[in-house]
């Protein structure tokens, strides 16, 4: 592992912790030329499905276009950055128990949606009037009793 700050390639790795639920391994390391210290992160590396969107065209699923959607919705909200990383991370793993090679846009739309009602009620109706594409007010009206009506 090389040095960020010196880019020397000799880095001894000083503790190591399992965090993220579990999903991860953080590890210590100290450069053994200029002694400073940084962290890495281990994860395993699971392929995700492509992604099918209305036209047909497919394209790899992009985890920072998803988090920008649910961060918008989340403008302003009494959510912690921290709930949104173990939201987005729900969504990889509802993504991933699929096992499907491919997944329809709508289904990843319905992964996210879930997640935002659970976080927060007005976000999940932020992002459900763009991603549904709203008319009138009974469908807004339609979506706040969802998330009303689903509190866990």
């Amino acid at each position: 592992m090389f040095c960020p700050f010196c880019t020397h390639d000799d880095t001894r790795v000083v503790d190591s912790r399992v965090v993220e639920e579990g999903a991860a391994v953080r590890r210590r390391r100290e450069c053994e030329a200029c002694g400073k210290r940084f962290s890495t992160y281990e994860r395993a590396e699971l392929r995700l499905p492509l992604v099918v969107k209305k036209d047909g065209t497919r394209q790899s699923l992009d985890l920072e276009k998803i988090r920008s959607g649910m961060q918008k919705a989340l403008e302003k909200r009494p959510v912690s950055a921290v709930q949104l990383e173990q939201g987005l991370n729900e969504i990889v793993r509802a993504v991933q128990e699929t096992g499907e090679a491919e997944i329809a846009a709508q289904t990843l739309g319905e992964f996210v949606m879930e997640q935002l009602r659970r976080l927060d009620g007005v976000a999940y109706v932020r992002f459900a009037s763009v991603y549904r594409e709203f008319k009138d007010v009974d469908d807004f009206l339609t979506a706040v009793r969802a998330a009303v009506g689903k509190k866990e």
